[in-house]
């Protein structure tokens, strides 16, 4: 269950007559516990809890209802039970229908509330249902809630008006929703003037049968689009002649307005009621956005973007360096003066804002510096001098780009009520300015210059003459433009093979000079337009996922980039971007900072550390500019390594264990047509699997056992009628459509492997052993080779150079191994690795049957194993430098250069 659906099944769950014996399982039921689960406690089978009407689920929650007035003795008795300690229990509840309160026994946080309301308090308890929660989130209750109740609301709208469902209507609908929710947010911060005007107005003069709710609501939408001073020919009702001027585009064009059923009105005022003072823009935006679309609404509440991971890119994009100057200035009054003027001219530019997480972020980080130059000035209520038309965006929906506007305006608000006060904001709120710096369109087709010219371009232009789709038609006055322009966000993720035609076409306009331009990630397009955007001065850092500096990615997307003159000035390693929710999928990323060359410092941040280094390559680590391209060779002087063998069969050349046993028994002389097959899983965690290996020789024998003559006619009909290879092999059904063999040993490599292990798992294999094609072999190569695959610095270089399968290493022949610098060996060398690769195979041994996923648990490895693989590491590296290396830093700095010498020198 996501934050959404949890918030729903609470609420409703206060909502039902307090039952003191179901309600602990209601509870837990709904933060997504299975019906078994909940049997189990229910009968006492999982229940070990030992305070009278309680309810204790081991490693979560300690539950307890009692008579009426004895909420604070019964949570007492839960956290001094025994059990709460003993079952790990996370959390206390007690309540008597009328009071709950509850403790998170790990932080001491407490929640005490009437019965009713400890919906309001959910997030609290998100962890309950496996979500990892941040303080953020769990700031965030109304956010959720509120999102939960817009989008009941929608989709019952969508049914009610199915003709404004479809493609033509929908940005109709986005445009009502997003005039709802300024209506909501205004009637709550006094911008109405009155508590509540626009929903108890609705719920007083629409009919309860809700027959004319929408023209109420299309009305009270006219009167905001109409001045005060022309209402009077406006023929504009008196119900609704209460409400400001806001117009700013918001409630001008069309006031038609979506029918309502009786429900659907219920909602509306539902939601009306909540208390909307309590929204956050940099999360709402976020989460809303997911209502308007079909697809997305499955994952409604887990559209939650984390405000420190937004920071890991602004604060070193450009807020650290204000911060600093802020410092720097201390109580000197021409200097603060210098930096708020400064900052008035500070463009920050999302060219793929969605809802304007980022630039809603930025804003309120902005504003609270210039805040502290106004208290340091003495002018605390002096209006803001950073106009939202300085943050700027682009996104392709209609309904976001609506709420990102919203959002900015929202925050502008909030801004000012903060730091100027109650009245000054009010003061000045409406109307809404009428300027959109929101644009709606294909940011890889857009002109970027044109949103954000240079400085002291003198340019004016109008928004319908450079944009397809503006959210407004004013004159854009580009004569005052000027200042730093800093571009920033997170834009769409699409592999290659997931990208649609149109986006093909997207990259093709790119000219990179190379064929292979359609291989690369979708979000390479943003990398290189901020790129020739930024010759004009600024800078760039966007959030990435980490293929773009790994692999085949980096020889694709870097060198335009460093051809234009410029280079990666900050970089965030890996780090999981994505909701707070542990069972959702998440997206391992990297932040990329690009800057002109002159930029002096650089900087290479961790979750914990900020480190300072000379230069950054393109694949995010300290060292010198170096791309590493695909080889077919290796280009050191070490052993060919091959994928394994390919069996295009559809499973019919593979036997499990039993299948292998059970042919046998039957047919004995099938034993001399198998052989075990190991592919990276099998090598890895110690299984056991078979496969059919036919010589020509034994082709007729293969076909005199029925079971296995069943299986090469599915494979041939599969290379006739199914294959993707087409009708290669038709002949030879029996054999893999590519089959080599080690004849004295095979040195297996898995193709993927976990980033916790200390050293890439490597093995020796018997000749009589085949390797699939999911892993990598040497085919009769020195064991020294051996030595090589397990050392350290073989894994770190792997790790920069051939890209990862979300966090694991994902092996490669063409980019790790034969890339690998290997320095020129002596004989000497050679025999001393080889008897190191030996002892490693040897401390193995004494483990028996230990696998290799057990024996290289880096918090379980035996302490034999290590030491070899420490001897190992030794040797090689003495070969390198003489000595150890300090540190994988040192390590790569030393490949890389090695790599640069070894390569210019074969050019």
């Amino acid at each position: 269950m996501n934050a959404v659906e949890i918030e729903q099944a609470i609420s409703e769950l206060a909502e039902q007559p307090f039952d003191r014996t179901e309600f602990p399982f209601a509870f837990l039921e709904a933060f997504g516990n299975k019906a078994t689960t909940i049997k189990k406690l229910r009968t006492g089978a999982s229940n070990a809890s030992d305070v009278p009407g309680g309810v204790l689920q081991r490693s979560n929650i300690h539950i307890a209802t009692c008579a009426a007035g004895t909420v604070d003795e019964t949570l007492k008795a839960l956290r001094e039970s025994p059990k709460t300690a003993a079952a790990k229990a996370k959390f206390i509840l007690a309540t008597d229908g009328d009071q709950f309160q509850a403790e998170d026994l790990a932080s001491g946080e407490t929640v005490a509330c009437p019965y009713a309301e400890f919906p309001d308090h959910f997030g609290v308890f998100l962890p309950l249902a496996g979500i990892t929660t941040v303080k953020q989130i769990r700031e965030s209750t109304f956010d959720i809630r509120a999102t939960s109740r817009l989008n009941k609301l929608y989709v019952e709208l969508l049914k009610d008006n199915p003709d404004w469902a479809t493609a033509e209507r929908r940005p109709d609908m986005n445009h009502f929703m997003a005039r709802l929710i300024f209506c909501f947010f205004a009637e709550d911060t006094d911008i109405f003037h009155g508590e509540g005007l626009f929903t108890r107005t609705v719920e007083q003069i629409s009919a309860r049968d809700s027959s004319d709710t929408a023209h109420v609501i299309s009305e009270i939408f006219r009167a905001m689009d109409t001045k005060l001073a022309d209402r009077a020919g406006a023929s504009i009702p008196r119900y609704a002649n209460g409400f400001p001027y806001v117009n700013g585009q918001l409630f001008s064009g069309s006031v038609e307005v979506p029918r309502f059923s009786r429900i659907a009105r219920s909602y509306l005022v539902h939601i009306g009621n909540l208390n909307w003072k309590k929204i956050n823009p940099d999360i709402f935006g976020s989460m809303i956005q997911a209502v308007a679309d079909d697809e997305e609404r499955g994952a409604l509440g887990m559209h939650y973007t984390s405000v420190p991971n937004i920071l890991k890119v602004l604060n070193p994009l450009f807020l650290e360096d204000l911060r600093n100057q802020l410092e720097e200035a201390d109580d000197n009054g021409r200097k603060l003066l210098n930096l708020r003027n400064r900052m008035a001219r500070i463009r920050v530019f999302d060219p793929a804002c969605g809802s304007g997480n980022f630039l809603v972020i930025a804003y309120k980080q902005m504003r609270e510096i210039e805040a502290e130059i106004n208290r340091r000035r003495g002018e605390p209520d002096r209006r803001s001098d950073i106009p939202l038309t300085n943050f700027r965006g682009i996104e392709l929906r209609d309904f976001p780009a609506e709420i990102a506007r919203l959002a900015l305006i929202i925050a502008e608000y909030q801004c000012d009520v903060l730091y100027r006060g109650q009245k000054e904001a009010l003061a000045e709120f409406l109307p809404l300015d009428s300027q959109n710096w929101i644009f709606r369109g294909n940011a890889l087709k857009l002109d970027w210059l044109s949103i954000c010219p240079p400085a002291g371009t003198g340019v004016k232009a109008r928004a319908d003459d450079l944009f397809e789709t503006p959210l407004d038609q004013t004159e854009i006055d580009f004569a005052n433009e000027g200042g730093e322009t800093y571009i920033c966000g997170n834009p769409p993720y699409i592999g290659d093979k997931f990208q649609t035609k149109e986006q093909k076409e997207d990259l093709k306009a790119f000219k990179t000079g190379r064929q292979d331009v359609r291989a690369v990630d979708y979000i390479a397009g943003w990398f290189w337009k901020a790129s020739d955007y930024i010759r004009h001065g600024g800078r760039f850092a966007f959030v990435s996922t980490n293929s773009i500096c790994q692999g085949v990615q980096v020889p694709l997307i870097w060198p335009r980039i460093f051809n234009n003159g410029q280079s990666i000035y900050f970089a965030h390693e890996n780090f999981m971007w994505g909701n707070n929710a542990s069972r959702n999928a998440q997206v391992t990323c990297v932040i990329v900072g690009v800057a002109d060359k002159q930029e002096r410092r650089k900087f290479i941040f961790s979750d914990t550390t900020r480190k300072e280094v000379a230069n950054i390559n393109p694949y995010l680590s300290a060292g010198e500019t170096v791309i590493v391209e695909r080889s077919s060779e290796p280009v050191s002087n070490v052993s060919v390594m091959f994928g394994g063998n390919i069996p295009r069969d559809k499973g019919n050349l593979l036997l499990s264990s039993d299948e292998m046993r059970q042919l046998i028994a039957t047919y004995t002389e099938a034993a001399k047509l198998i052989r075990p097959i190991v592919g990276s899983n099998e090598f890895i965690n110690g299984l056991q699997r078979y496969c059919l290996w036919i010589a020509d020789e034994d082709a007729d024998l293969a076909y005199s056992i029925p079971p296995i003559a069943a299986r090469l006619e599915a494979i041939r009909d599969y290379r006739l009628n199914g294959s993707e290879r087409g009708k290669a092999g038709l002949e030879t059904p029996y054999k893999f459509e590519r089959t080599i063999i080690g004849r004295e040993r095979t040195i297996i490599v898995p193709s993927v492997s976990s980033e916790r292990r200390e050293y890439l798992p490597c093995g020796l294999l018997d000749p009589d052993v085949r390797v699939s094609n999911l892993a990598l072999a040497i085919y009769d190569g020195p064991v020294w080779n051996l030595a090589l695959v397990a050392s350290r610095l073989h894994l770190v270089w792997v790790a920069a150079v051939c890209g990862k399968l979300e966090t694991r290493y994902r092996y490669s022949n063409t980019m790790g191994w034969n890339t690998f610098p290997v320095p020129k060996l002596t004989e000497q060398n050679k025999a001393d690795l080889t008897r190191c690769a030996e002892n490693i195979l040897l401390a193995r041994e004494a483990h028996f049957p230990a696998t290799i996923a057990e024996l290289y648990d880096p918090e379980k490895m035996p302490e034999n194993l290590r030491h070899a693989h420490e001897r190992n590491d030794e040797v090689l590296e003495r070969i390198y430098i003489g000595r150890r290396f300090r540190n994988d830093t040192e390590r790569l700095e030393k490949l890389f250069d090695l790599y640069t010498r070894m390569t210019a020198k074969a050019a």
